[in-house]
C-alpha cells in the first residue's frame, strides 16, 4: 500500500507539472511565448508520458493489491 501511495503522489505531481492546453487570456491579446515554445512543448510531452506511465502503474498496482487482499 505504501508503493500505491508513492505512485499516486507521482501521478498527482506529473499532472500538476503540466501546462494547461488553453491559451487563456494571453491568447486573446496575442501574447505568446515564442522564445521558449519548442522547449516548453518538449517538456509538456515528457510530462504527458510520465502521467500515462504513473496512471498505468497505479492501475496495475491497485488491481494487484485488490486481488491479494481478497
Amino acid at each position: 500500500m505504501i508503493l500505491d501511495a508513492l505512485i499516486a503522489i507521482g501521478l498527482i505531481a506529473s499532472v500538476l507539472m503540466q501546462e494547461g492546453k488553453t491559451a487563456g487570456m494571453g491568447g486573446l491579446s496575442g501574447q505568446n511565448e515564442t522564445a521558449f515554445s519548442s522547449s516548453a512543448r518538449g517538456m509538456d510531452a515528457l510530462m504527458a508520458r510520465f502521467t500515462v506511465f504513473f496512471a498505468v502503474l497505479f492501475m496495475i498496482v491497485t488491481i494487484v493489491i485488490a486481488k491479494i487482499t481478497n
